[in-house]
């Protein structure tokens, strides 16, 4: 980190937890902003693929089956 970063944090954690949470979720909200072109592309792929599955070529995996292979080591 820079020292202007370490200036800063040194500041932000001697604030109370509320303050510090207060920030945290501020500085979250600024890296998260909408992006409508992104928006579009998944709209279209999540209705491509109802699609697909309406029409027989995707078939669905159970929810529970899905999460144990994920929990699986390989």
């Amino acid at each position: 980190m820079q020292d202007s970063t370490n200036r800063l944090l040194s500041q932000v954690i001697s604030l109370p937890p509320n303050e510090r949470a207060a920030l945290v979720e501020g500085i979250i909200a600024s890296l998260d902003r909408p992006d409508p072109s992104l928006d579009a592309l998944w709209l279209k792929e999540a209705e491509d693929r109802l699609a697909a599955y309406d029409a027989g070529d995707l078939e669905a995996v159970d929810a529970d089956q899905v999460f144990a292979e994920l929990g699986r080591k390989t």
